[in-house]
């Protein structure tokens, strides 16, 4: 077990996401002895998982080592450490992990979300999700092998089932994977993979409500709906997935079927999940742990809940907040502002900055306060945002000239199919422990 001599309190945060790492960076250090958590030694960034999956950015351009970034600035005190978090004891007041326990003061759990199946569990091992640099991978490697075995497949049944894609859900993130995939169907094909037609690849993206982005404007979501056409995106609103077998049949709950060899689900997503010691589990909706207006967990001292893994319900928000990027990064600046004063004064308000979300080259939508605006001054403007919000002038150089390399020759050096050894298994520890 990790102990500590210091008579500052010690500060422990679970997960380096938006909220976490925007926690620390503003952390009085003086004050506090901080230590991070995270089950990756590095901070990913969501908004463009999907650009790694299709094969438009490296992962390594939007993932940033967590021991660079706490070297830097005023949080260079901040400690790292690795490990999968398995248990929190409120009455020992320790986090427990999958390498050591780890004693806290204060404890802040900013682990935010992951893949909700709506208790088809089963989905797990057979469906393609995007929420971490490991599943964007993991897509990229499958489509591109797909595409590599269409190529050379003679039969053009076995062709058109090899590259049958289903995106379940029409939120930001499987508009902006259904419009990657209908960016390579409609430019990359013919050009990169000579013997295949864009009719051999078919892209599906369900959305059990009545319109895609439902909360965007209606505007956004008619545009949205407008520019995945063009990309020659099926779409089918008002269809809800009941099952996907092993047969590679997406049963809906209509009774409608569809034949798809490759599902990628961005439907729902859910609190991480830990198991809690010396407490009931404070855990509302959507699996989110509840908190007050400071983002204090209910009946818990000294603990805290920020970013998509909290929920505070009130009058203007009687489902809690968004689980978005913004809610997290000014949650964390906000605690922090807390801890360091010492008290509380006026309790957090989300400020809303408005939201976008891309379709593909030159079309995506964006909603201001009071404005909206779509194509190609949307696109820019999100490229602008995104930008601005990737950690390092490096990354911020690197994506740019991928981005303009890209606009300006409908190509890209990222599709590679990089699948790993398998071999040797990782070995074992001092203690006779298997590494995971």
């Amino acid at each position: 077990m990790a102990s500590t001599t210091s008579s500052r309190d010690r500060v422990v945060v679970i997960g380096g996401g938006f909220a976490g790492l925007n926690l620390i960076k503003h952390l009085d250090d003086s004050k506090f002895d901080i230590i991070l958590v995270d089950r990756n030694n590095f901070h990913g960034f969501p908004p463009l998982f999907y650009q790694v999956a299709s094969s438009g950015l490296d992962p390594t351009n939007i993932a940033f080592p967590f021991r660079r970034e706490l070297r830097s600035g005023k949080h260079h005190k901040a400690e790292f450490h690795l490990g999968e978090v398995r248990s929190i004891d409120v009455a020992a007041k320790t986090v427990t992990t999958n390498l050591e326990t780890i004693p806290y003061d204060r404890l802040v759990i900013a682990a935010g979300s992951t893949n909700n199946f709506f208790g088809n569990d089963d989905l797990l091992k057979k469906v393609y999700t995007l929420k971490s640099t490991d599943e964007a991978i993991r897509i990229r490697n499958e489509m591109l092998d797909r595409f590599e075995r269409a190529s050379v497949e003679p039969d053009a049944e076995k062709r058109r089932r090899l590259l049958s894609f289903v995106v379940i859900g029409g939120g930001p993130a499987g508009v902006e994977i259904a419009g990657a995939l209908g960016e390579m169907k409609r430019y990359v094909i013919g050009r990169d993979y000579p013997t295949l037609s864009p009719d051999d690849v078919s892209i599906i993206l369900m959305e059990g409500s009545d319109r895609l982005l439902r909360t965007m404007s209606e505007k956004s979501s008619a545009d949205a709906l407008k520019g995945l056409e063009a990309l020659m995106v099926d779409i089918h609103l008002n269809t809800i997935m009941k099952s996907y077998g092993d047969d590679n049949i997406v049963t809906t709950t209509a009774g409608d079927t569809f034949y798809s060899e490759m599902v990628i689900w961005t439907a729902g997503v859910q609190g991480v999940q830990f198991e809690w010691k010396g407490v009931d589990k404070p855990v509302g909706g959507g699996g989110r742990i509840v908190t007050d207006g400071y983002c204090r967990v209910d009946g818990l001292k000294n603990v805290y809940a920020i970013g998509d893994i909290g929920i505070h319900t009130s009058d203007d928000a009687p489902r809690g907040l968004p689980q978005l990027a913004q809610v997290a990064i000014q949650q964390g600046k906000f605690l922090a502002k807390i801890l360091n004063k010492g008290r509380t004064d006026r309790p957090f308000r989300y400020k809303d900055k408005g939201s976008m979300a891309t379709i593909g080259r030159n079309r995506a939508v964006a909603d201001l306060p009071h404005y909206h605006f779509s194509g190609w001054a949307a696109w820019v403007a999100w490229m602008f945002v995104h930008l601005l919000s990737l950690l390092g002038m490096r990354s911020k150089i690197n994506v740019l000239l991928n981005w303009m390399w890209a606009y300006f020759t409908y190509n890209t050096s990222l599709r590679l199919l990089l699948r790993g050894s398998r071999y040797p298994e990782r070995g074992e520890m001092w203690d006779g422990t298997r590494s995971k």
